[in-house]
């Protein structure tokens, strides 16, 4: 299945992108090139091959959840460069 010409204004126009026909000429290129390896994939025998999600057996590892203290108030605010008595003072930076 060969792109031709028609085929990147097509898709040039429902992207909304302005080529030229050098780079019309390009892309066909380019596009036949991309087309021509997956066709190269589609000769490979997959038929022992299990479905994969990932390229490797990773899975997440998570730390279990310790439910320990928090910082009591004083201490969290004790290295802040600008505070009230109770919380964090920070530049405003929603405008109306």
């Amino acid at each position: 299945m060969a792109v031709t010409e028609s085929d990147v204004e097509n898709i040039a126009h429902l992207a909304r992108l302005k080529i030229t026909e050098e780079e019309k000429e390009k892309f066909v290129s380019q596009v036949n090139q991309i087309l021509e390896y997956v066709e190269k994939l589609n000769e490979i025998n997959t038929d022992e091959v299990e479905p994969l999600s990932h390229t490797l057996n990773l899975k997440n590892v998570f730390r279990e959840d310790i439910v320990k203290d928090s910082l009591p108030q004083k201490e969290a605010l004790k290295n802040a460069p600008a505070k009230t008595d109770k919380f964090f003072r920070v530049p405003k930076v929603v405008t109306k």
